[in-house]
């Protein structure tokens, strides 16, 4: 491992990072290797690059290698890395060291949440002796370490697994806790009382950085119950004027004020906030603790101290003033402090004192839209409402509006920022040229006083019934849309396009189309907020849906969607870089969105279109740096290929010649981030041709897909797996006379089937094999496949692939197959061990099949139908005494009726319109990245079964005619009864 140094230089560099990351692989499966990495992040004397990419790769093979069962690691490798790892974050402690030290600390946090308190129960035990009342250096460490494991708490459910977790560390945690809390803050609020370790300043920033984590910790400790620790010293935190939290709201120390230009907060500022998000969270969770003293209405003081009049107007001061927002937010509409907030002369302190103030750009927000505008936007597409620090002053003095218009204060509140609206529109007009932030705040107002609720996918879904959108949109806003650019300030056109971005549902499709041009006509702005705004709103205006169904179809935009795609992809095409090209992921979006949208009415000149698309695709996979643009791109060149070759069949050869050359440099040259697109594109393309006639470039591919090392990159295999059905069903006949269904099936047997994540994809493959190919060259496959499948049950079996094992049991009964029934299965199981069957069918069968999910249950009615009524095996013993116990899981299946109904008429076209990646996070190394527009629907193996009851009622039938007193007596000892 002497070359370890170098490897970790190697992979910074993408020219070398490639092959430094396949040895480092390599490497990592070496006994010892975990513990050797850590002592190279810990010794001083290593470039630091060196040491920060080694603890990036601890952090990562932790992530995503620590429960693999491909290439696993150690045990006792993991067992010496989980001694360690706690001593090394505290010797982590120099300031120096703070990067290296918070990626050590999320390896510490990954590996608790597999291994605590189960496999590491001392890790408790090692951060309470580590805490010091001296050295706070160490204690930081400490509640580093300890908050990274407790913070996992506040995204998960309720469980008892959960609560035994957070009492074990209660028991051992919280008093120790408590007791650094209250020294901590003892220490802060009077630093003479222990100068040793207040100062000089460095020290006491020490004490704050600590008191930071202590307040992240305390949440941690509150988000899921309140412990009795905290509840029975709830008034010395809240306590009016007193607490702990009220003191610290008040609290600004001179010695860590910081530089007024710095942007980053400071940590008095960053003791607030989290004071102030511990509060939000008692007032939605622990209402009656806070009510038993006035503590909310002294928060309320603090804070309208604190931000009033705009006290914090600095960038670095933006959390702790949002944060200060949601807090009045959240208690406006807990609708316990009424009387708090339900006065006039209270609502219009509150707007003119906070939301005004807070509503109006600043010089910063100006120069963000001029110099770093893809960052404005995505604070400016921020949503307060998820609490996240993302959320702007602005929109959450907007929330605050908001508050009290859903609070039953929307009259007041209405008419007082009404009359805050007509100032600053009287101020425009009075020199638009000198006061154009007058209307900026304006409209920003009018958006937040109309809107009662929204969603990120569908902007403004109700309103206030007080004010009329429409109108004010025709009177002031529209003006702004319409100028021409350069004769307005371009912030203002910007708030006119979202205007219409937030209001897209309150106009009707007339009225929408008549703006569609305008905002065309923008993609064209020489600003870059304008026409990224401008391609933001198309997108979203042609999702707009009512009762399910898209609003805009292909003729809407049939003039001008070519017209629409040219300004886009020339606006993508204009920059010099990979990066830039692939900067902006919204202008990508709304090209997929349009392709979608238009259709067949892209046809004319659809081979510009695709070369064009190819040739950005070769610029960014120089450098592949945004995975939002290479989603979209790859959902544009499938969404073409969808609906171009569904009306012109014949064009099907022109993507392929288009694609397949871009697409070999992509594999050859392995670029991960785009191995997982080309495989399902290619099945897109391959699923279009007739069975049997398989192109020969397809068959080279087949022979990549079927090495091993193909399978590597666990992203790839969902796309691979797709690729290698689409051969099955599409050229099966020549795979068989070639040998290749064997190595396929060799694939599910090494990869697939032993893997907990990937064991699902191989019985997919399985299934398309008994489903396509020949009973001649299938029966000799049989036996290998289901012995793999047994030893995988003995050797780790899980309750997916109990599951996974009984679907297939019956799948292979149900499936309707030219010289393969039932008894041609009983009898491969029986070949492998006698009595085999009638064992799966009391330990799998029975137990799984009344947890299917729904989406299953007309399969397992089928299979079970046909293994009770066409085998002659389950009519003998042994299986005849499963014979009623079976039929009355099938009588089970029967209750629910809804869900036998067939679906397949229901599937549509409309699998593209699911198309949209808000609320996805896209990234690198993702597990999967699915391309919507590449999507077929599944072949429904029982769909020669239209009615299930009247299937079951036939085959009863037939086999009543041959043993009518034999069959009555099963029935009769069936708990379901007779099935009706």
């Amino acid at each position: 491992m002497a070359d370890l140094p170098a490897l970790l230089l190697a992979s910074l560099n993408p020219d070398t990072r490639k092959q430094a990351e396949q040895r480092l692989s390599s490497l990592s499966t070496q006994q010892g290797f975990l513990s050797h990495l850590l002592r190279l992040v810990l010794e001083p004397s290593q470039d630091r690059a060196v040491r920060l990419s080694g603890s990036v790769y601890l952090k990562n093979i932790t992530k995503l290698r620590w429960e693999e069962d491909e290439q696993p690691l150690a045990e006792q490798d993991k067992a010496a890395l989980r001694a360690e790892l706690v001593p090394a974050m505290l010797g982590l402690s120099a300031p120096t060291d703070k990067a290296i030290r918070a990626q050590v600390a999320e390896s510490v946090s990954l590996v608790a949440q597999l291994d605590f308190p189960a496999k590491w129960g001392n890790l408790i035990d090692q951060l309470v002796m580590s805490l010091s009342t001296t050295n706070y250096s160490v204690n930081i460490g400490v509640l580093e370490t300890a908050h990274s494991i407790f913070q996992q708490w506040r995204a998960h459910v309720r469980s008892d697994q959960l609560f035994t977790e957070i009492n074990l560390v209660f028991e051992k945690f919280m008093d120790p806790f408590m007791r650094l809390f209250r020294q901590t803050a003892m220490l802060l609020q009077n630093p003479s009382s222990n100068p040793t370790l207040t100062t000089p300043a460095a020290n006491y920033a020490l004490l704050a950085q600590a008191m930071v984590l202590l307040v992240d910790i305390y949440y941690d400790f509150t988000c899921q119950d309140l412990p009795p620790a905290i509840e029975d010293s709830h008034e010395e935190f809240f306590g009016p004027g007193i607490g702990w939290f009220q003191t610290f709201l008040a609290w600004d120390p001179v010695d860590l004020k910081g530089d007024p230009d710095d942007t980053t907060p400071s940590l008095t500022s960053q003791i607030k906030t989290g004071i102030l998000e511990i509060s939000e969270l008692f007032i939605k969770l622990y209402p009656e603790q806070l009510q038993k003293t006035p503590a909310v209405e002294s928060l309320v003081q603090g804070v309208w101290a604190l931000v009033g009049s705009n006290n914090l107007p600095g960038v670095a001061d933006d959390a702790l003033v949002s944060q200060s927002l949601r807090f009045i937010s959240t208690a406006i509409r807990s609708g316990y402090y009424k009387s708090l907030f339900s006065s006039r002369e209270t609502i219009s302190s509150l707007v003119q004192g906070v939301v005004v103030p807070n509503v109006a750009l600043r010089e910063h927000d100006i120069e963000q839209f001029e110099d770093d505008p893809l960052e404005f936007i995505r604070l400016d597409l921020s949503v307060s409402a998820t609490g996240t620090d993302l959320a702007t002053r602005r929109q959450a003095a907007a929330d605050v509006l908001q508050a009290l218009v859903g609070s039953g204060y929307e009259a007041e509140a209405t008419e007082i920022v009404g009359s805050w609206i007509s100032t600053g529109l009287a101020e425009y007009t009075k020199n638009k040229e000198e006061n154009w932030k007058a209307k900026d705040s304006a409209v920003y107002l009018l958006t937040a006083v109309a809107t009662r609720g929204s969603t990120t996918q569908h902007g403004v879904t109700s309103t206030n019934a007080l004010v009329d959108v429409v109108k004010f949109f025709s009177d002031h806003v529209f003006e702004d849309l319409q100028a021409a650019s350069g004769t307005v300030n371009p912030i203002l056109q910007v708030d006119a396009i979202r205007f219409l971005y937030t209001f897209r549902n309150q106009l009707t499709k007339p009225q929408l189309l008549s703006v569609l041009p305008q905002l065309s006509r923008h993609l064209g702005s020489d600003n870059y907020v304008t026409y990224t705004y401008a391609a933001i709103t198309i997108d979203r205006i042609l999702s707009i849906k009512q009762t399910n169904q898209l609003l805009f179809a292909q003729a809407d935009i049939h003039d001008s969607a070519a017209e629409l795609i040219n300004s886009l992809l020339s606006r993508i095409e204009a920059a010099r870089t990979p990066e830039k090209v692939a900067e902006n992921d919204h202008l990508m979006k709304c090209v997929m969105r349009v392709i979608v949208t238009a259709r067949q009415t892209l046809t004319p000149g659809f081979e510009r279109t695709l070369a064009r698309l190819v040739a950005i695709l070769g610029v960014i996979s120089k450098n592949p740096s945004n995975p939002l643009f290479d989603q979209y791109i790859f959902e544009s060149i499938s969404g073409l290929m969808r609906f171009i070759v569904a009306g012109s069949p014949t064009a099907l050869p022109t993507f392929e010649q288009a694609l397949f050359n871009p697409f070999t440099i992509i594999l050859q040259q392995d670029i991960e981030q785009y191995v997982p697109y080309i495989f399902q594109v290619l099945a897109q393309m391959l699923d279009l041709h007739s069975p049997g006639q398989v192109p020969a470039e397809y068959r080279s591919i087949l022979t990549f897909l079927l090495t091993p090392t193909s399978w590597m990159q666990k992203g790839s295999v969902p796309g691979l797996v797709r690729l290698l059905k689409t051969f099955i069903s599409r050229d099966s006949a020549q795979m068989a006379a070639s040998g290749q269904i064997p190595s396929a099936l060799a694939v599910v047997q090494q990869r697939l089937i032993p893997s907990k994540n990937n064991d699902g994809w191989g019985f997919e493959i399985i299934q398309s094999v008994v489903s396509n190919v020949q009973m001649a060259d299938l029966q000799p496959l049989l036996k290998p496949i289901f012995i793999t499948l047994l030893t995988r049950m003995q050797s780790n079996k899980t309750d997916k692939y109990e599951y996974l094992f009984a679907r297939f049991f019956l799948f292979t009964m149900a499936v309707k197959k030219e010289g393969l029934a039932g008894d041609d299965i009983i009898k491969v199981w029986e070949g492998i061990q006698p009595q085999l069957t009638s064992a799966l069918i009391n330990q799998f069968i029975l137990p799984q099949v009344p947890k299917f999910p729904v989406k299953d249950r007309k399969l397992a009615v089928v299979g079970l139908t046909r293994l009770l009524y066409q085998s002659t095996f389950m009519l003998q013993e042994p299986l005849v005494r499963s014979w009623s116990a079976l039929y009355s899981v099938l009588g089970k299946l029967f209750s629910e009726p809804q869900h036998l109904q067939d679906k397949s008429s229901e599937i549509t076209d409309g699998v593209m319109t699911a198309i949209d990646f808000e609320e996805q996070t896209a990234g690198y190394q993702a597990a999967y990245s699915r391309l919507a527009a590449s999507e077929t629907t599944e072949v429904d193996p029982v769909a020669y079964v239209p009615n299930p009851l009247q299937y079951l009622q036939q085959e009863q039938e037939k086999l009543l005619k041959q043993y009518p007193q034999k069959l009555s007596e099963l029935i009769a000892a069936a708990n379901s009864g007779r099935i009706v």
